[in-house]
């Protein structure tokens, strides 16, 4: 692998284009936004609700456009729905050349489940069948608990594409990648296409949420050592996807900054980029070279090692599916989601 720092005139996304495996996905649903990031080859849409929240809320008279009159008579669930699909509709329809021309290896557009049915597979599946006839390049969302992983083995052993989300740790990304690995037997015995498989690693999420343990616990880290958590798993992973040959793509996802993009580059994954640091990317003369296989400090993981939930996140055997929901980001993001996205949608 080439470790030459390269100062070139291309931007980081053509440079990306023309020298590395890494790839990107739009972190937004605004369509202004979304017409920027093709531009500049964006291979996917992430959503979320808080994403598809922000959307309807900056240009509600764009959406009032798309959606038409909603009948007052509906419930409030089918009133979400609806406002859902047509951001999720408009995002796949942006994409879908892409996906056409790939044969369906890229141009993907997500839409995820609610929040609130986190621990009921049989709902999510069934939410999930509807999804995925929105549009042909649909990848839904599901959380990363025991009931999330039920609901993305079925749903790809019926031929849907899925994105496993609210992932933070080496265990949860790994136990995707074996219920893909059933889920994909289950298909082809069948003689059924299986679904294709994201898998997320919220990079920046796990960073804030081991800050406040550390400072709640006063551990001895340091700001340093922070800045290399969400790293420092994903390099685990992605080695551990490497090794073992497994077939989903890792995604990750929610940056608090390019250095996060930086230290990955050069991995076979997809980063998933919000607008605000998509700006700096573009520049040309970003430094940039390929640091995939530089592995973080091992004093830097010996300290980090020191806080029982970092060791949860990081080891391969650090929690059991079960255990998933009970994780303390998981439960945080899961929150989030759904009073600052869901209840606003």
């Amino acid at each position: 692998m080439n470790n030459k720092i390269d100062t070139t005139e291309k931007s980081y996304f053509q440079w990306l284009e023309d020298d590395t495996a890494t790839r990107w996905w739009h972190d937004s649903a605004d369509p202004a936004e979304i017409e920027l990031a093709l531009e500049h080859k964006a291979s996917g849409a992430t959503t979320n609700p808080i994403l598809v929240a922000g959307a309807l809320a900056s240009n509600p008279d764009f959406w009032k456009t798309e959606i038409g009159d909603i009948p007052e008579d509906l419930s409030a669930e089918a009133k979400t729905e609806l406002k859902h699909k047509a951001v999720v509709q408009y995002a796949a329809a942006k994409f879908i050349d892409q996906y056409e021309s790939s044969n369906g290896e890229c141009g993907y557009a997500c839409a995820q489940v609610s929040p609130a049915k986190a621990g009921y597979s049989e709902e999510m599946i069934k939410d999930a069948k509807k999804y995925a006839g929105w549009a042909p390049n649909i990848s839904v969302k599901f959380p990363a608990t025991a009931a999330g992983l039920d609901a993305l083995e079925e749903c790809i052993a019926l031929g849907i594409s899925v994105t496993s989300t609210v992932n933070y740790t080496v265990p949860q990304v790994i136990e995707v990648a074996e219920r893909f690995n059933k889920a994909k037997a289950r298909a082809e015995k069948a003689g059924i296409k299986p679904g294709k498989c994201f898998a997320v690693i919220m990079i920046g999420r796990i960073d804030d949420y081991l800050r406040e343990v550390a400072n709640d616990n006063h551990a001895n880290v340091t700001e340093a050592d922070i800045n290399k958590i969400g790293i420092a798993i994903t390099k685990r992973a992605y080695k551990i996807y490497q090794e073992r040959g497994y077939e989903p793509k890792l995604l990750v996802a929610a940056l608090r900054g390019t250095h996060h993009m930086l230290e990955l580059c050069g991995a076979d994954l997809i980063m998933s980029i919000h607008p605000k640091f998509q700006g700096p990317l573009l520049e040309a003369g970003t430094p940039r070279k390929l640091r995939i296989d530089e592995e973080v400090a091992p004093d830097t993981i010996e300290r980090l090692s020191l806080m029982p939930e970092f060791v949860r996140a990081y080891e391969p055997d650090g929690m059991k599916p079960e255990e998933f929901i009970t994780y303390g980001v998981v439960q945080k993001t899961l929150a989030q989601f759904q009073f600052t996205g869901w209840n606003k949608i």
